[in-house]
């Protein structure tokens, strides 16, 4: 059947509308479908109803930014004292101390020792749980990240925020349960896959803003609404496909797409009224934006993606990831480093005094953290000084939380002399894993769901709570 205008269209919606009657069309639609984003009451108490992941894609250097090492800076220029067992460096007999592209400082009650390229955040610190211990089991981005993201590194498995939409439900069904706001999508360090729902319902997968390649002030979420049609119409329009839907779904049997794609019809057609006005920073006060900020050329992009990631927050989204990709520094680091850290910086201490203002930090998770770390050695092999970069370090990094249910000032973990590996209060991605459920109220071991003939769950058969930075 097709349609030549507008009018014919809506003539034949009303006349079936008018026939089979609204409401029919409206409870087949819905019969027999439990509602899969319902709030779910958690295993037990939770601290936390909400988490914001600032995500650094490309690895943080730990050893110029929140973990100073004298002796790095004084051996500066030798060669490594020890054992690098990679293939990544041409050899270990050439590749050289490089010591920290930056000064530090004593801040803070805590007594942490931080780099004067995060001054904003600096003035944060005791505020701040931090983790300096981080371990992860792959030197290559692909594998980190989907380790970080689903729990695996070799296999597709579900993402952290679709199990946790999975366990808790959200709080507001105008609006997506999880969001990702630009994600890589290209090259080996890219892919739809870190924010799927795998073998969970489609319901669950995270929602994406944009990407990496656009700022975030020209992405939209495409399709909301049907500018042709008047909400009534576009009302009587979706309930006939969703009863066509469920009785395909009747007929044939179930079918988790299908049934995934009658609930985003759902959803987009709620999120009309709502996405809009939520993703609109500049209805914010001009003293909001400039903590944020926004309309500063450094840190414009990220400030606009942690002022929408607070009103997400403040609207009842479940989980929000809030991505920056510029922390792959290979080389240029002295450059480079500056650049990455001066454009979250001020936007990452604005999110955390927004937060807490509103009172929305007494329940909201934040965490800020790469895949991995960076080594202490020089990449360049000796080259000229302004080319020096750092590799890929999985025996250890530095990350931190902020908010609901984590201790402020502390600092849990420690790595050797010169930033290489963790000699105490190791903490595996699994163990983050088993953590972040548990301020939410879940236990990682009984969050599961069957699949292909066995229980899976996110930290697989690993995990354990780090009980060490719970308040």
């Amino acid at each position: 059947m097709t349609f030549t205008g507008n009018q014919d269209r809506r003539g034949f919606l009303r006349s079936w509308g008018g026939g089979f009657g609204s409401l029919a069309l409206a409870a087949m639609a819905a019969e027999g479908a439990a509602d899969p984003l319902a709030p779910k009451t958690p295993h037990f108490s939770a601290k936390a109803k909400r988490v914001i992941l600032c995500w650094m894609q490309g690895g943080m250097s730990q050893m110029d930014l929140f973990d100073c090492k004298e002796r790095l800076k004084q051996e500066g220029g030798k060669k490594i004292p020890f054992a690098v067992n990679s293939t990544k460096i041409r050899s270990e007999e050439t590749a050289l101390l490089l010591p920290p592209v930056a000064e530090f400082s004593r801040v803070g009650q805590c007594g942490l020792t931080m780099s004067n390229l995060m001054p904003h955040l600096a003035k944060k610190v005791d505020e701040l749980c931090w983790l300096r211990g981080m371990v992860t089991d792959s030197p290559a981005h692909p594998g980190a990240i989907r380790l970080f993201q689903t729990g695996s590194s070799q296999f597709v498995r579900p993402s952290m925020g679709s199990w946790i939409t999975y366990g808790l439900g959200t709080e507001n069904r105008n609006l997506p349960a999880y969001m990702v706001i630009s994600p890589m999508l290209y090259g080996d360090d890219g892919s739809p896959l870190h924010y799927s729902s795998g073998f969970l319902p489609a319901i669950y997968q995270g929602m994406r803003l944009g990407d990496a390649r656009t700022p975030v002030k020209n992405s939209k979420i495409g399709y909301l609404g049907d500018p042709t049609l008047p909400a009534d119409l576009q009302r009587q329009h979706l309930d006939l496909i969703q009863a066509r839907n469920r009785m395909d779904q009747e007929a044939a049997g179930a079918d988790a797409g299908v049934e995934g794609l009658i609930q985003s019809y759902e959803l987009a057609y709620r999120m009309q009224v709502q996405a809009p006005e939520v993703f609109d920073v500049m209805g914010e006060s001009e003293a909001t934006r400039a903590l944020y900020g926004i309309g500063e050329e450094a840190t414009d992009n990220y400030g606009r993606k942690c002022l929408m990631a607070r009103r997400l927050a403040e609207k009842g989204v479940r989980f929000i990831q809030v991505t920056d990709n510029g922390w792959d520094h290979h080389s240029k680091i002295g450059t480079g480093l500056r650049k990455s850290a001066t454009g979250i910086d001020k936007p990452l201490a604005g999110l955390l005094t927004d937060l807490k203002a509103r009172g929305l930090l007494e329940d909201t998770l934040v965490v800020v953290t790469g895949e991995f770390g960076r080594t202490p050695f020089d990449q360049s092999l000796g080259g000229k000084r302004e080319d020096a970069g750092r590799d890929h370090n999985p025996n250890c990094w530095t990350m931190f939380m902020a908010g609901a249910g984590v201790k402020q000032g502390l600092i849990h973990g420690e790595t050797d002399e010169y930033g290489w590996k963790t000699v105490n209060g190791q903490v595996h991605v699994h163990d983050l894993h088993a953590t972040i459920l548990h301020l939410l109220g879940l236990d990682h071991e009984r969050l599961t769901y069957r699949y292909s003939g066995r229980d899976f769950r996110l930290t697989d058969v690993y995990g354990k709570v780090v009980r060490e930075v719970l308040s």
